[in-house]
């Protein structure tokens, strides 16, 4: 996808995510994220977009901040305190028009941090925060009773990230000999293959031999790749504990 592209994706969909927030309440639960209500997580892509915002607009060199204020040299009217929950959605739509802004407007070769391979930071940062919002608006959606899809371009570019930028982060995998999975997107012909190993986890694109193999519409792994959606929609092949073993221990790392 080009980054053009993804800017869409994040306007488009924080404005689904807003009205399932809305139409949820703050007090409702998150099931993939426990611990967090609605509230928690409103406010989580606030300074997420925020944060995305900085790097992009400031060149900022420190990955994460400790408080909400420290964003507030660039953002005084925003980035100052958490605003009441009668303000919170639209707190968070301000944020997201925000990001949009600063990505729309940087220079193609604009110098900014990065922690994932990509063509560019610009590029990086458009497609981080448009898997970001898209993973979190389909959390606010199911905890409103909504339904929820994903353009299959947009699933395939989806797992591609989390495959072959996030996961090959792991320096250690919890698992005693080398195994394989294969994943197949039907629909857009994309095709993944990963090692998982006591080293960490290795992912290349196209096909191979596999100890579990994974077959569906892309939308339908994408949420099976990011622990949603109880793996509803996809043919499952092999080695079932294998994909119990990269549910229950792939982690998201940062750093």
């Amino acid at each position: 996808m080009e980054i053009a592209e993804h800017i869409t994706v994040i306007g488009q969909d924080a404005r689904l995510f807003a009205e399932a927030a809305g139409q949820s309440g703050l007090e409702a639960n998150i099931d993939p994220c426990p611990g967090w209500n609605m509230r928690d997580l409103v406010r989580h892509l606030s300074e997420i977009h925020l944060w995305a915002g900085a790097h992009v607009a400031r060149r900022a060199t420190k990955m994460w901040v400790d408080d909400l204020a420290e964003l507030s040299a660039s953002w005084p009217d925003l980035a100052v305190f958490w605003p009441d929950d009668d303000h919170l959605i639209d707190f968070y739509l301000a944020t997201n028009a925000n990001l949009i802004r600063e990505l729309e407007s940087a220079p193609a070769d604009v110098e900014a941090m990065t922690f994932l391979p990509a063509p560019s930071p610009l590029a990086m940062w458009a497609r981080r925060q448009a898997h970001e919002i898209s993973i979190h608006r389909f959390d606010a959606q199911n905890a409103a009773g909504m339904t929820s899809g994903f353009d299959p371009a947009l699933a395939a570019d989806g797992i591609d990230e989390l495959l072959t930028a996030f996961a090959p982060r792991a320096r250690t995998f919890p698992i005693e000999v080398t195994r394989t999975m294969a994943v197949h997107a039907t629909d857009t012909d994309d095709r993944w293959h990963v090692t998982m190993g006591p080293t960490g986890i290795a992912t290349r694109r196209g096909t191979g031999p596999a100890d579990v193999t994974l077959v569906g519409r892309a939308a339908d792994l994408y949420l099976t790749m990011w622990n949603r959606g109880q793996d509803a929609g996809i043919e499952v092949a092999g080695d079932q504990d294998l994909l119990e073993t990269w549910h229950t221990n792939h982690r998201i790392r940062w750093s």
